[in-house]
């Protein structure tokens, strides 16, 4: 996000205070008249701020309502990208649970280290599988092996997570159409492919599916065009997904997690430095000079600040799949991420564009 102008934030800082004093004066009298519609006592202004405020403390901090738990014995979980980051850490927390675990890893089959450690589990409830979502043939072999080693396959697969994404970034006229195809190819139809095949064994369990999103799926953001496109497909796929899911009792839930790159390493500076030199090298003569060598560089300087940035801990992402699979009534979204974030993701989504545009932009 580029930086605020003292301008800019003191519209913000103006529209916060317009907002509390239509909050303060406005929202007690629209109260008053309706306890008088129902012919209750009137309640003072006063009165009607305090609960107001109550009532949004609550929200913000109490936890989450509790909605019951489904039995953990006997399920089975099928997790895509285990082999580092969220998926990792997923397979290791759902196993502890007492799941059956499913861990697709890219690079089981070369000994990557992630699926060298859940395999040293040694567990009848952990089995990696080697899957990378961008292959039909490995998507289906995997499908088969969780077929032929569930404890029950008359209950099914209790809930698949699609986990397994990859991100990139650069402006439009730098990024070519492979980057959008190769981004797409793992974040959306990777999670398409494996929904897919693994989606008569959910149906059989009335189970879950859970599909990793992200802010960006909610609103676009500037130099990753080729991430947003495929966060914005996976939660129009899922809320698709939901609707014909009803019928059959399978509950789909999209996790949005807000800036997590310093718990995950998905962006390193060594990353970002290969990833402008790419940029540059490959883009046409005639961006290069319109755009200049200098504001590229400003732009990578920006991109390589943000690689430890954002929350260290994943335990609420992790929490919030969890939840998605083991709530009796998971949510429709989850949104674990910062309060600005949360703050800037409902600005932007609600807020007439030219207002939204005019503030972070």
């Amino acid at each position: 996000m580029a930086p605020v102008s003292v301008f800019r934030g003191a519209v913000l800082v103006s529209l916060s205070v317009l907002l509390t004093l239509v909050l303060g004066f406005g929202l007690p009298f629209l109260l008053n008249g309706a306890v008088r519609l129902l012919g209750l006592p009137e309640t003072s202004v006063c009165e009607c701020i305090v609960v107001m405020h109550l009532l949004f403390v609550l929200y913000v901090a109490m936890p989450r309502i509790p909605r019951g738990f489904v039995e953990v014995k006997g399920k089975a979980v099928f997790v895509t990208g285990c082999d580092s980051g969220f998926g990792h850490a997923l397979a290791q927390h759902l196993h502890k649970l007492g799941f059956t675990v499913f861990a697709g890893c890219l690079s089981k089959d070369e000994g990557g280290e992630g699926a060298k450690e859940l395999e040293e589990f040694h567990s009848d409830r952990m089995k990696v599988v080697q899957l990378d979502v961008c292959s039909d043939e490995q998507v289906d072999q995997a499908a088969e092996y969780v077929k032929d080693n569930l404890e029950d396959t008359d209950t099914g697969l209790w809930a698949v997570v699609n986990n397994a994404g990859v991100s990139t970034f650069g402006e439009v006229e730098f990024t070519s159409m492979d980057t959008y195809k190769q981004v797409s190819e793992v974040n959306l139809w990777g999670t398409i492919r494996v929904t897919k095949a693994l989606l008569p064994l959910i149906r059989r369990s009335k189970g879950r599916v859970v599909n990793l999103a992200s802010i960006s799926g909610r609103m676009g953001t500037a130099v990753q065009s080729p991430y947003c496109v495929s966060k914005y497909g996976v939660e129009a796929f899922s809320d698709c997904l939901r609707y014909e899911m009803k019928t059959w009792g399978v509950k789909v839930s999209i996790i949005e997690p807000g800036n997590f790159i310093a718990a995950t390493s998905i962006m390193t500076r060594d990353l970002v430095t290969s990833t402008a030199n790419k940029l540059w090298r490959e883009a046409p003569s005639h961006v290069k000079e319109d755009y200049g060598k200098d504001r590229f560089e400003q732009l990578m300087a920006l991109m390589r600040s943000y690689c430890n940035s954002g929350q260290k801990d994943a335990a609420p992402v992790l929490d919030d799949i969890t939840d998605a699979i083991m709530s009796k009534r998971p949510y429709t979204r989850y949104h674990p991420m910062e309060p600005h974030s949360w703050i800037r993701v409902q600005l932007m989504t609600h807020l007439p564009g030219a207002i939204s545009d005019f503030l972070y932009f």
